[in-house]
């Protein structure tokens, strides 16, 4: 086991050869069994879901082996590369900038299609040559709502403001301007962008 979260458990397996993840999602005590394992079930194709549509729309992410759906596991690549969170904060403004456009492209990209990621931070993005790989869409789901991609967007504001905060104002640039170029409804998620930041900021008061 390589990492384990609230909702699921990763493992580090080989498949001929081939370095391969199991991530398994974790049974809850609190929840009634019956309950537990239909949530479990659902999540995990959801899941599936999400990366496959993601990958068919040309966002790189881990291919998928397989889905154990009785054991709620998603059998898929690992991908070797370095985090964008790491990669980010020691490099040159060049590599900023070029890297923070490709992100707001590949999140036009799936807010495009109605893919909510839902965890959107540097973490779950890696770098493997000169690919961009999203990865962990344990929490996503599918919505054209304005409102919920505007949250989306805003996590990964934040994301940045918290870990990135030295190069924040060049990075959110860039990927606005990739998101813009990515996807016809982006003006008005990004209005909803800065309308949730002033409602966060009222209730925080």
């Amino acid at each position: 086991m390589i990492k384990q979260g609230a909702e699921a458990k990763l493992f580090l397996d080989k498949l001929d050869s081939q370095n391969i993840i199991i991530k398994e999602r974790v049974k809850k005590k609190y929840r009634i069994k019956q309950i537990d394992e239909k949530i479990r079930k659902n999540r995990t194709t959801q899941e599936f879901n999400l990366l496959f549509q993601a990958r068919r729309l040309g966002v790189p992410t881990p291919r998928i082996f397989e889905i154990d759906k009785k054991n709620h596991r998603i059998i898929m690549e690992y991908v070797d590369g370095i985090r964008i969170k790491e990669l980010l904060n020691k490099s040159d403004e060049k590599k900023t900038v070029e890297i923070s456009f490709k992100i707001g492209r590949l999140i036009g990209k799936l807010h495009s299609v109605g893919i909510i990621h839902g965890d959107l931070t540097t973490s779950n993005m890696i770098l493997q040559l000169d690919k961009i790989y999203f990865i962990d869409f344990g929490l996503g789901y599918f919505s054209n709502k304005i409102e919920d991609q505007g949250t989306d967007l805003r996590l990964l504001y934040e994301a940045f403001k918290s870990t990135h905060f030295k190069i924040l104002d060049t990075c959110w640039k860039k990927i606005i301007e990739g998101y813009q170029k990515e996807y016809f409804n982006a003006d008005k998620v990004i209005k909803k962008v800065e309308e949730i930041k002033k409602r966060v900021r009222y209730m925080k008061r």
